[in-house]
Order: C-alpha cells, then sequence, then structure tokens
C-alpha cells in the first residue's frame, strides 16, 4: 500500500495544473491535426489504403508500447520532465512529416508520435490529480477534459487555412508543440508537486482495485469511437448528405467540451458514482433514439448530448481516479486508462461496422443497448468505492 503524496485538502498547484492543460491541448490539436492530414497527404501521393492504415495502426503501436513501458519510463526520469520530453519528441516527430517524403521515415515518426502523446498523456493525468484538491478535482478535470476537445476539434478546422501541401502544416504544428514544451519547462520551475513514478506491476495492481474504473473508459471509447466514426457513415447510409454527416462530428466534439466544465462542476457538488452512472444512461438512451428521429436539428441535439455523456464518463473517469489513489498507482491508473480506451474503441469501431452491415438500425441500437449494460454494471460496482491504494 502505498502512502498518499498529499494531503485531502490543500492549495492547488496551479502552475502544475497549467502545465498539464497545456500539454493536453497541444497532444489533442496534434492528434485533432495529423489524423486527418497524414490520411489526405497519403492519398494525394498515391498511397494504398492498406499501407495508410498500417501506418495508424504503427501509432498505436507506439501508443501501447510507452504505456506498457510507463514504469521504466517514470524510474528513469522524473515525471514532470517526461512530459516535457514527450513533447520534445512529438515535436521531432511532427517535423520529420515536415522535412522528408520518404514513407519509410514516416513510419518511424507516426511511431515515435504514439510513443509520445501516449506519455504526455498517462503522466499529466497523473500530475493534474496530485496537484488538485479534491474539492476542485471535478471542475478542473472538467476543465481538462474541456481543453482536451476543442483540441481535437481545433485540429481538422485547420487545415482549410493551412493546406496539406510542402509540409507547412506539420512544420507549423511542430513549432507550436516545441514552443509548449520550452513554456512547461518555465512553468514547471514553479510548480509545487511532481507526478510519482509507478511501481512494479501497478498496472495490473490497479485493474485489479478498480476494475470498474476501468470499465468505465472502455466504455467511453466504445461510444466515443462509434459516435465519431460509425454514425456519420450512418447518417449517409440514411440518405443525409455528406456535408451533414461532416457536421455531426462537429456536433459531437464542440457541445462536448463546452459540456465537461458543467460536468466537473456537478462532480464537486453531486454523487460522482450517481453522475457516473447517468452519463452512461444518457448516452444508451441518445444511441437509442436515432433510427426514430428524421428531423435534422433533432439528429442534431441528440447527437450534442450523445457526445457530451460520452466524454462525460472519463471526466468521470479520472476524476474517480484522483479521489480513489494517490502516489504512483495514479500514473499506473492513467497508464491503465489508455490501454482500456484502445480496447474499446477496438470493439466500437469493429463490433458496431459489422453490425451495420447485417442491418443498418441495428448499428445505434446495439451501441445504445451495450451502453446501457455499461449503466448496470457502474450502478452495481460503484456502490463499493475501490480502497485507497
Amino acid at each position: 500500500m502505498q502512502t498518499p503524496a498529499i494531503a485531502e485538502d490543500f492549495a492547488p498547484d496551479w502552475a502544475a495544473i497549467a502545465v498539464v492543460i497545456l500539454g493536453v491541448t497541444a497532444f489533442s490539436v496534434g492528434q485533432g491535426l495529423t489524423y486527418p492530414l497524414i490520411a489526405l497527404v497519403m492519398d494525394s501521393r498515391g498511397v494504398s489504403s492498406s499501407l495508410a492504415g498500417l501506418n495508424a495502426s504503427v501509432f498505436a503501436a507506439g501508443l501501447a508500447t510507452s504505456t506498457l513501458m510507463i514504469t521504466r519510463l517514470t524510474a528513469l526520469l522524473r515525471g514532470d520532465r517526461l512530459i516535457v520530453a514527450g513533447l520534445i519528441g512529438a515535436s521531432v516527430s511532427l517535423a520529420a512529416f515536415a522535412l522528408f517524403d520518404s514513407l519509410a521515415v514516416w513510419f518511424i515518426a507516426r511511431y515515435l508520435l504514439g510513443f509520445s502523446t501516449s506519455i504526455i498523456f498517462t503522466v499529466s493525468e497523473a500530475w493534474l490529480n496530485t496537484a488538485c484538491p479534491d474539492r476542485l478535482r471535478g471542475r478542473v478535470s472538467g476543465i481538462y477534459g474541456a481543453s482536451m476537445c476543442a483540441g481535437f476539434a481545433a485540429g481538422p478546422l485547420a487545415i482549410p487555412f493551412v493546406g496539406t501541401k510542402d509540409g507547412f502544416a506539420f512544420a507549423l504544428i511542430a513549432v507550436y508543440v516545441a514552443f509548449v514544451a520550452f513554456a512547461s519547462v518555465m512553468l514547471g520551475r514553479f510548480a509545487k508537486t511532481r507526478p510519482e513514478a509507478s511501481s512494479a506491476g501497478g498496472l495490473m495492481r490497479f485493474v485489479r482495485a478498480a476494475p470498474i474504473l476501468a470499465l468505465m473508459v472502455v466504455a467511453f471509447g466504445f461510444s466515443d469511437i462509434a459516435a465519431i466514426s460509425t454514425i456519420p457513415l450512418y447518417f449517409v447510409a440514411r440518405g443525409y448528405s455528406d456535408n451533414f454527416a461532416a457536421l455531426v462530428v462537429t456536433m459531437v466534439a464542440l457541445p462536448t467540451a463546452l459540456a465537461q466544465p458543467l460536468v466537473g462542476w456537478l462532480l464537486d457538488h453531486a454523487s460522482r458514482p450517481l453522475i457516473a452512472v447517468g452519463s452512461a444512461l444518457a448516452c444508451g438512451a441518445s444511441f437509442l433514439l436515432l433510427p426514430f428521429l428524421s428531423s435534422e436539428y433533432a439528429l442534431l441535439a441528440t447527437v450534442s448530448l450523445l457526445g457530451a455523456a460520452s466524454f462525460s464518463l472519463y471526466t468521470c473517469a479520472l476524476t474517480l481516479l484522483g479521489d480513489q489513489f494517490r502516489g504512483g498507482l495514479l500514473v499506473s491508473g492513467a497508464a491503465a486508462y489508455g490501454l482500456a480506451y484502445a480496447l474499446g474503441s477496438a470493439a466500437g469501431s469493429g463490433a458496431t461496422g459489422v453490425i451495420m452491415d447485417l442491418s443498418l438500425n441495428a448499428g445505434p441500437l446495439s451501441v445504445g443497448a451495450i451502453m446501457l449494460l455499461f449503466a448496470l454494471a457502474f450502478a452495481i460496482g460503484l456502490r463499493r468505492r475501490a480502497p485507497a491504494a
């Protein structure tokens, strides 16, 4: 059992919180821009769909590698410095996309990008909970989630302005991430807290101690990927325009960002388990409604609620992580969340695609039913709090 690294109530470490939010915003802007940009550039160069898909898989391999190595990495380098190292690694990989046309270099750069962003993501979440007192944990987690959502939304919106030619967009985002790394070093000097190293075996110890929290992130990954990848295709198959399908993705992302600070406020003033269960119920009900609606306005309102409720599961999970754990298990928990999201998103994209091939409306109906089952599991499992580690 680890001794709590911080008191239950204390002055928030605003410098550390600023570093974390800067880092996750850089991570999400980079993700939001590079995912569509790399696909567009590869397509313009005549790269096959299979190779483009393999390149995306290499990014996922980088994510998984650094997540599984997080114990060793935090032992080698202090957490705040590890975040800066991740930002520098991301900047270097983005610069490689701008400077080189070689497909082999792009595969290496994509792997490094995945490796680096996972470090930023995992250590930042642990530090956020270390730097934040419980009385503010929900609100700070909500701002963190809003920054992440806004970054993901801003990335694709930048493409029409920066274009896809000459590597300018990659170079611009590389400079931005490098600037964030520099700002993180400067702000980090004023931080009073530091993320602790993850202990050996901490990943599995966390999953055994808090399986419901890990399952909550699986549910988020499952519903999130269905909302942003499968549901737009569902609307096109129903006869709606491509422009409407693109608007659906925007209406999933932007209201989600706006809703997270409110969700965070609720997490600080109401029952956190109850909000988690309510988020899963609202998400499931929204998916179930989609086949029965035809008005574009009603559909957009429903997907807005769907997106906000889905991401609220992650805000709840992040808040409950800091509520129930201390020390190195915060890093282990954040790493477990990364793997749980990957598992949920893989299941969501694979299963819903197959189901929709069999029956179009069965896609959202099945996702909705599964989310209601998740809500039931949360209602049962969250009755007993995971023991503080």
